[in-house]
């Protein structure tokens, strides 16, 4: 397979279709993944109340790849529960790196990025979503059990 075989005419679809929901004005938390690979960079920020997504907003440069991701995410997360999106950050890790199933349900289109799986140098960008997101997660996690305490 050649490395433009990856970028199949749903994922450019998706890319170029992509939500661009842009950062939010009052976050519970941010975050910020670079790829050193291929410099793609994204920003997320996210709104949780009672362990669900009730926000999102991000920034990204990234190649189609790392658009695709975004995009299923931007367009899917809103009303996620916080371990829901952790378990399909564990699934996508495991569906590029160890032969794992693709996410289904409204995650499905991530399964047009299971060849990505063969290209070790794309798995970066591919991740970069969901690697920020769950560190934003964590973030907002931890400020509101320190909020909680106080």
């Amino acid at each position: 397979m050649e490395l433009s075989d990856l970028y199949s005419g749903k994922i450019l679809d998706l890319a170029a279709n992509a939500l661009q929901p842009g950062r939010l004005a009052m976050p519970s938390a941010s975050a910020r993944k670079v790829s050193r690979v291929c410099g793609s960079v994204i920003e997320v920020d996210v709104v949780v109340r009672d362990g669900v997504i009730v926000d999102y907003g991000h920034e990204i440069s990234a190649c189609a790849l790392g658009q695709t991701s975004a995009a299923v995410v931007a367009r899917e997360i809103v009303g996620t529960p916080v371990a829901e999106f952790k378990a399909l950050r564990l699934a996508m890790h495991a569906m590029l790196k160890e032969d794992g199933a693709p996410p289904e349900g409204k995650w499905g289109d991530l399964r047009f990025l299971e060849p990505v799986r063969a290209y070790r140098p794309r798995h970066m960008s591919t991740l970069l979503v969901f690697d920020a997101v769950v560190e934003a997660l964590e973030k907002a996690e931890s400020v509101e059990s320190v909020a909680a305490a106080g």
